[in-house]
């Protein structure tokens, strides 16, 4: 495989992140031919494989049980490692990131800017002039370019630093345990300790209660040797770990195997043979033998035939979990690690340039070779008139400096990387400079319903079920009521299957793997509106827990026991099922039997039952009239714009029942098999001929301000398309609550395509590719959609020419994320796989965030532009100026140092500064930017030459007026030095904005704070170039009087009073541009 994802941003000695853009996930034809492999890595696959050393030390880690390990390490398998000796490690063994090559000194940086060929040019013309006697002139080109280069130096600074500074923006975590320093510390945690652990560890080992307390989120950088890390499904392995429990764990390791299939990984330990070799110690100390206690023959190793491809209990840095949870040791963090050895071995690469940066390359290319025949044509003519020859080199290579843009691809990096920075003030981060160029382009947006549209917080409002008189509205019922028998039974299916915990805010101690399971779906800094509950996990569980405490019922999972196993929900499978021994929900003398409860979709529920229950609690046989009845009543509810959500249970027929090891019932997670094989997991039949109990209907409302997104992002032609697993009716009513447009329905005829205003899943995979492509022109709406139709979806939009965001946030979301033209995943409920197929994570789950982030990218792309007609039309005017000049035979206007000054200018603060131009508010009233469109349009090169135009002319004017007299003084070049600068200075004003004008306050002329304080500066030191005398010597100026000023301010405004004329003009000529998709 190609290691080219390692390459770092920024600076060569930014600090890396060692879990930042490793996976890589495929789109298409990624499908493994069996679910799981064994794991093996075949040379073959590798050029740069991790050392012998590192492979040792996984072979010991991987023959050791987990209390060896834990013993080695010093740790403990339920408390982990206390926070003390944490400290001292992470104080010994430094963060846990990826080796990196020291910077070069800034000094040495500084120095190698004099190394740019034009530089070189420069510093040999000063070192001419010195040798010809010319003093003066080679101070003033020495100083000149002194100043050039530092102003470069401080460029390119602050473009490799806001590059490193992305890389810190998406902070990479691991859920962990810590504990106290035990009070009573024994031989357990003594490095000298090489027997079996002590009554102490195996009392740590045997208690599996101590597992049972709260984990902690930390970043991944401070990970040390022997602490307790847990991890689920979704989750980055954050260093290289032991495997000290795992429940149907398995891992994707294609960014270190090249192969897709996912790796089953268990805790058990490897067979050992006896070894001939002594036993030896990891790179941080910590003694690799094995307890002799534990195993009377001596020290042993793994067996030859299988120590380097069935390491099946190790989980390796950067490799991602795929499905299960699982619970391991930190053995080896940073470089000790197997990534971080691959990683000292890639040499580093520069970081890929965005198509921005390279069209501006080609640009600054383009502009180089125009610069370069009239600067060339220039001299030939100086040549010609008998002009010095060093006098000639001299201008012309002050020339280019100032009119090849070399600083363009800086100035576009600068202006990105700030751009992403704001974007992340407005929690949405941008993980690729790329996609903030793609974002301005985007003109189809695809949306996840719950969560991103909606609060995703549900509260249970509705209830139905056979025999009920009317629909229980639970809004209006008295809370101090109790529910009847069905609706009891209806809570107590609600409560057992069902993973929801109490949060941190209502109890000091929260299960650990609980914790971990729910890692991916919840936050430690959800908003306040959003808690509301005191239990977490789960919207849907959560809402039937809340609807438990507002009947005043008890969770009844605890008193229950051990459940005897779990299938948990899926967007494809749209269900979870637990069993447990005894329906003692309902009968207390049925101890005897195993019995399912399932929730899900009606019409998946529906499917396994046989009968249902009524009101007076019999069970009667489920026939089609009455499964539609039941369907009828969902449709109702699901018309409300109410989550749907059906119950049953029943006794689990004796040829289907499960033989798995029992879990803890309040943890979803199994115990660790005790051998190779994995943990049973459930038959479909389990859950078959069920009864049937009643439905409820959950809400969801809109989150707050996304309605009015939505509608602005329609004016500024982006179509938005709601993506949902609900049912057709709810999908309908949550898209007319926010505002989007329902397609009204229409047959197919010989004249025109069918239309439906909702598509579900299955209608997408009975359609041919071109069928889809076709009625997605029309439908917004999606519904019963499962991740697999997310891909299907995109694919057909850009079969079409849009340009598709795409939000996600589950492990299966990652192709769609990753085909999408810009992926969007959760910050608060996303996993680190679908963050990593991202390219912007929304910190907030917020809809609204899409919208100010498709502003930001296209007031980005205008600020891009807006600098470029600046740094062109100066450079244009200079040449053509002395161009102009050296034809008619007059001396040349601006000398080698005053053109270097322009430079400064020109490349420096007041062109970075319009790179930070407030977005536009009127930016989304106009259409998405065709992708690939050219940065050089018509009206940008319109506003370049009248710009030019008239500072040459301008220029030329006061240069002709000021020598009458028939001499060239030192005045004279100072009047018309001082018109250019000014000029320069009023063109950046207009600059500002391509439409809006100053003049009628739709530009803030104090609205910039960073424009201001450049062009303020500028002028400043344009004063000081004039009036003080050191530097008068230098760029040969001589001081002015205040009427010279200001005529030549007022000639100087001129560039700015045209082009308020022009936008003038253009504003009564404009026309509103409106509606989405110019492609439906």
């Amino acid at each position: 495989m190609s290691w080219a994802r390692l390459q770092r941003s920024g600076s060569p000695g930014a600090p890396q992140l060692p879990l930042h853009n490793l996976p890589v996930i495929k789109t298409e034809g990624d499908e493994p031919d069996s679910p799981y492999r064994e794991r093996s890595r075949p040379t073959r696959h590798h050029t740069r494989s991790p050392s012998s050393v590192l492979k040792t030390i996984a072979d010991d880690y991987a023959t050791l049980t987990p209390a060896e390990t834990a013993a080695k390490l010093q740790s403990s398998l339920t408390h982990g490692l206390p926070t003390s000796e944490a400290f001292r490690r992470l104080q010994d063994h430094g963060p846990n990131e990826l080796p990196h090559a020291p910077p070069d000194p800034l000094w040495l940086r500084f120095a190698k800017q004099f190394m740019e060929p034009m530089i070189v040019l420069l510093l040999c013309s000063a070192g001419l002039s010195l040798l010809v006697g010319n003093k003066d002139d080679a101070l003033s080109i020495s100083i000149a370019v002194t100043i050039v280069v530092a102003v470069a130096f401080v460029q390119e600074y602050r473009s490799e630093k806001s590059i490193e500074a992305l890389n810190h923006l998406v902070p990479n975590h691991a859920h962990l345990i810590r504990a106290e320093q035990p009070r009573q510390q024994t031989a357990a945690w003594s490095p000298l300790n090489e027997g079996v652990p002590n009554k102490a560890m195996a009392t740590d080992l045997q208690d599996e209660t101590a597992v049972e307390q709260a984990s902690t989120k930390v970043m991944a950088s401070t990970l040390v040797p022997g602490d307790l890390v847990l991890f689920t499904t979704g989750d980055r392995i954050p260093a290289d770990i032991r495997v000290t429990k795992a429940s149907d764990l398995t891992i994707d390791e294609s960014n270190l195997t090249g192969e897709n299939e996912p790796v089953r990984v268990m805790a058990d330990a490897k067979r050992r043979v006896p070894s001939r070799s002594p036993s030896r110690a990891n790179s941080y100390g910590y003694n690799l033998q094995p307890a002799t206690q534990a195993h009377p023959s001596g020290p042993e190793i793994a067996d030859p035939d299988t120590q380097s491809s069935n390491r099946t209990n190790i989980a390796y840095m950067g490799t991602l979990v795929r499905s299960g949870y699982g619970q391991g040791i930190v053995y080896a963090t940073g470089g000790q690690t197997h990534f971080g050895a691959i990683a000292a071995s890639v040499t580093e690469t520069e970081s890929p340039r965005t198509p921005l940066q390279v069209s501006m390359d080609a640009l600054g290319a383009q502009l180089s070779q125009a610069s370069g025949v009239f600067i060339g044509l220039i001299a030939l003519v100086g040549w010609f008139q008998g002009k010095k020859l060093l006098d000639i080199f001299t201008i012309s290579i002050s020339l280019a400096v100032a009119a090849i843009p070399e600083g363009l691809p800086i100035i576009v990096t600068v202006t990105l990387a700030l751009g992403v920075h704001r974007m992340a003030r407005h929690n949405a981060i941008v993980r690729r400079l790329p996609s903030v160029e793609t974002l301005g382009s985007v003109n189809v947006v695809c949306s996840d319903k719950t969560g991103t549209l909606t609060m995703n917080h549900m509260t249970t409002t509705k209830m139905w079920y056979f025999g009920a008189s009317k629909v229980l509205d639970i809004e209006t019922d008295d809370s101090e009521s109790s529910p009847d028998s069905v609706a009891l039974h209806i809570l107590r299916i609600g409560n057992i299957a069902n993973n929801a915990r109490v949060t941190n805010l209502h109890t000091a101690s929260v299960s650990a793997s609980s914790r971990a399971v729910l890692s991916s779906t919840q936050s430690n800094h959800l908003p306040s509106d959003i808690l509301r509950s005191r239990w977490v996990g789960a919207p849907t569980d959560v809402a039937m827990m809340d609807l438990v405490d507002r009947y005043k019922e008890s969770d009844i999972r605890d008193a229950l026991g051990h459940r005897l196993g779990e299938t948990p929900f899926s967007s494809e499978r749209k269900w979870m099922g637990v069993t447990l021994p005894g329906d003692r929900g309902r009968d207390a003398n049925s101890s005897e039997r195993e019995v399912a409860y399932m929730k899900g979709a009606i019409d998946r529920v529906l499917s396994r039952c046989d009968t249902y229950v009524t009101s007076e609690g019999r069970e009667i046989v489920l026939d089609s009239a009455r499964r539609q009845e039941a369907l009828d009543a969902a449709e109702k509810l699901a018309a409300e714009g109410l989550r749907v959500l059906a119950f049953a249970s029943g006794t689990v027929p004796r040829s289907a029942r499960l033989s798995a090891t029992s879990s803890r019932s309040n943890t979803p997670m199994t115990k660790t098999p005790s051998g190779p094989h994995p943990p049973a997991t459930h038959d479909d039949d389990v859950y078959n001929g069920l009864t049937f109990a009643g439905i409820v209907g959950m809400s969801d409302p809109p989150r707050y301000g996304v309605t009015k997104s939505i509608s602005t992002l329609m004016k500024g032609g982006v179509r938005v398309i709601m993506i949902t697993g609900d049912a057709e009716a709810t999908a309908v009513a949550i898209a007319k609550k926010l505002g989007m447009p329902v397609a009204a329905p229409r047959q197919h005829t010989s004249s025109s395509v069918a239309v439906k205003p909702v598509l579900t899943g299955n209608e997408i995979d009975d359609m041919t590719d071109e069928e889809l492509k076709g009625a997605i022109g029309s439908t917004s709406i999606f519904a019963r959609t499962s991740p697999d139709h997310k891909l299907k979806i995109i694919r057909a939009l850009q079969a079409r020419g849009d340009i598709v965001a795409m939000t996600g946030d589950g492990v299966n979301d990652a192709p769609a994320l990753k085909k999408a033209d810009i992926g969007i995943s959760m910050g608060l409920h996303g996993t680190d796989v679908a963050k990593e197929a991202a390219d912007m994570i929304l910190t907030d789950d917020d809809f609204s965030t899409i919208l100010h982030a498709i502003e930001e990218g296209k007031g980005i792309f205008s600020n891009v532009q807006n600098f470029l007609t600046f740094q062109l039309s100066t450079s244009a005017a200079a040449l053509s100026l002395v161009f102009i000049c050296t034809c008619l035979g007059y001396r040349t206007p601006l000398n080698a140092m005053q053109i270097l000054w322009i430079n400064i200018i020109m490349d420096g603060p007041p062109a970075q500064s319009l790179g930070v131009e407030p977005v536009d508010a009127d930016v989304m009233a106009q259409p998405p930017r065709r992708k690939g469109a050219p940065v050089l349009t018509r009206t940008l090169i319109q506003r370049v030459l009248t710009s030019a135009f008239i500072i040459m002319a301008g220029t030329m004017l006061v240069y002709t007026r000021e020598m009458l007299d028939g001499a060239v003084s030192k005045r004279d070049t100072t009047m018309t030095f001082t018109c250019f600068v000014l000029f320069d200075m009023f063109n950046a004003l207009s600059c500002r904005s391509e439409s809006k004008s100053i003049l009628r306050g739709e530009v803030g002329l104090f609205s910039n704070t960073l424009f201001n304080w450049a062009v303020s500066l500028s002028l400043i030191g344009q004063l000081m170039v004039i009036y003080f005398p050191w530097l008068q010597e230098v760029f040969q100026t001589e001081a002015l009087g205040i009427f010279d000023l200001i005529s030549l301010v007022m000639v100087t405004s001129s560039v700015f009073w045209v082009d308020e004329g022009r936008k003038w003009y253009k504003s009564q000529k404009k026309r509103g541009i409106g509606g989405y998709s110019q492609l439906v």
